[in-house]
């Protein structure tokens, strides 16, 4: 589909959000930027820059980060304008009051872009290439893992044991607890029985999964995170 399609947006993204938003979507106090966190998968996002200028032991991992600096640059230059268009396109389907109106979104997303740009040139050793569902990190290195838009938004391409795997895999890596944001498709549609699905398998390996409400809401009805702790004792099979 065109990416001016509402329900899709093509290729998956490397989107430049904000702190801001990160703040907001995962409800981020000062304490949990006391320690190590990783982003994943993290795009184009400021995040990294702005936790590691607040102290955090801040990592993000992407698989983009293998392209060469410049042609990175250029990327998610034209990113940011395939996001847009795709977010004006379905414009109805939000809630603008985070940004004030789409002009707000674009210049807040711009904004990232160039701090995201301009920290993983200066500060390469925080950008790591890698991708779900194996990471290249070693067991409980972080003492939080953030996700965003990546699990859930593309569940029309990643079924339900690409997520379980994925979500395992977070917490593999994770001593404290993993968030995910949003729990609804690219579409804006809630997922129901995969989500279901998903959080019994990691529920019945040991894992605890809660869904907690946030004070952020852009697609409507996206106000709402994944929140996993634990162990997991076991991997059952996912059918």
């Amino acid at each position: 589909m065109s990416f001016t399609d509402a329900d899709n947006v093509g290729e998956f993204l490397v989107s430049a959000r904000s702190f801001a938003e990160y703040e907001a979507m995962f409800s981020l106090s000062a304490s949990d930027l006391a320690g190590r966190v990783l982003d994943c998968p993290a795009g184009a996002a400021s995040f990294t820059a702005h936790a590691a200028r607040l102290g955090a032991l801040a990592t993000a991992v992407d698989p983009v980060y293998a392209i060469a600096p410049r042609e990175l640059r250029r990327l998610v230059v034209s990113e940011q304008d395939r996001g847009s268009a795709h977010t004006i396109a379905g414009s109805d389907r939000y809630v603008w009051d985070f940004y004030g109106d789409s002009v707000g979104h674009r210049a807040m997303r711009w904004a990232s872009a160039l701090t995201f740009v301009d920290d993983i040139a200066a500060h390469p050793d925080r950008y790591v290439v890698g991708s779900l569902p194996a990471l290249p990190f070693d067991d409980g290195q972080f003492d939080l893992v953030l996700s965003s838009h990546f699990l859930f938004t593309y569940a029309d391409r990643l079924d339900g044991r690409f997520h379980h795997r994925a979500l395992v895999e977070l917490l593999r890596v994770c001593s404290g607890e993993v968030r995910v944001f949003p729990l609804l498709d690219q579409g804006g549609h809630a997922l129901g029985q995969m989500t279901e699905e998903v959080l019994g398998w990691l529920r019945r390996g040991g894992a605890t999964a809660e869904v907690r409400p946030v004070a952020y809401e852009f697609q409507r009805g996206g106000n709402q995170m994944l929140v996993l702790s634990g162990s997991l004792t076991s991997t059952p099979q996912t059918g």
